[in-house]
């Protein structure tokens, strides 16, 4: 999709980290906007900011674990626009136990982001694909996944972006097999500057809470080391740029992650390749 001016583009968890750098992004290249977040405050915030910047805007309230507010989503993006073009399924969530093992973390957790990170962007497809395919012009789904996707953990949140990294490979393979003008990418970021380890804020209270301090002394340790990685890591500007390049250039990978995460990569993909036991991962 290589001409954004005047197009529209739909993104969820907006309203900050690199939802909105990727709304920016795209409000930049000339593009309409939808946002959508769970977080009212932080969604008006940012819908009035590119707003006074000159880009045209609509911001939904959307919890994305709730199919039906998504399809609602869809519809006033039709409504507001009259097309869609660009979907970018990027809402997530983590909890601090980010490095539990299987059996450690709660069912309330697996429940919470399974229901957000995998779900969330099932129901975006869902409610997207099908009309951006009908219209039949061209379109672009980005859906956000991690390092973690690519990479092997027993924890609710690598199982989900490993989730989000199957479907959106089936999806790219489904709409090229049917010579769609719709295509996809997986982004995986990899150490990003943002506050996804705050995400509890946003927790529904059926899902519970999960206090760090109840986590096992290691995963403690872990967690604490792992939010100073986060707050030397990169941009959501960066990872933005390179959604709006891969776009452009009809890219399915996005990985915007630093080099020693990208050789961790290559190792998992080749002990897979040669049938070879798994290499632990390294410390912090």
């Amino acid at each position: 999709m290589q001409h954004l001016q005047g197009r529209v583009a739909v993104v969820t968890g907006a309203g900050s980290g690199i939802g909105l750098a990727m709304a920016r992004r795209f409000a930049q290249a000339g593009m309409k906007l939808v946002l959508a977040d769970i977080e009212q405050t932080a969604l008006d915030r940012a819908a009035a900011a590119l707003a006074s910047a000159g880009a045209q805007v609509r911001a939904v309230r959307v919890d994305v674990g709730e199919p039906a507010q998504v399809q609602a989503l869809a519809d006033q993006a039709w409504q507001a626009f009259g097309a869609v073009h660009l979907v970018c399924n990027n809402a997530g969530v983590a909890s601090p136990a980010l490095r539990t093992r299987a059996w450690e973390s709660t069912l309330a957790d697996w429940a919470w982001i399974l229901r957000v990170n995998l779900m969330g962007v099932l129901h975006g497809v869902r409610a997207f694909v099908p009309r951006m395919l009908e219209e039949g012009d061209e379109g672009h789904v980005v859906n956000t996944a991690s390092v973690a996707g690519l990479l092997t953990g027993a924890n609710p949140y690598h199982v989900s972006k490993h989730g989000v990294a199957c479907l959106t490979e089936g999806l790219y393979r489904d709409l090229r097999s049917m010579g769609a003008r719709v295509s996809a990418s997986v982004l995986c970021p990899g150490l990003i500057r943002t506050a996804i380890l705050d995400a509890e804020r946003n927790r529904p209270s059926e899902f519970g809470r999960t206090e760090l301090q109840a986590l096992p002394q290691d995963v403690q340790r872990w967690a604490e080391g792992f939010r100073r990685l986060l707050e030397g890591g990169y941009e959501p500007e960066a990872v933005a740029d390179a959604v709006h390049d891969a776009v452009v250039a009809d890219r399915y990978y996005i990985i915007p992650a630093q080099p020693s995460l990208q050789e961790l990569i290559r190792v998992r993909m080749q002990d897979i390749v040669e049938q070879r036991n798994p290499t632990l991962p390294p410390p912090i």
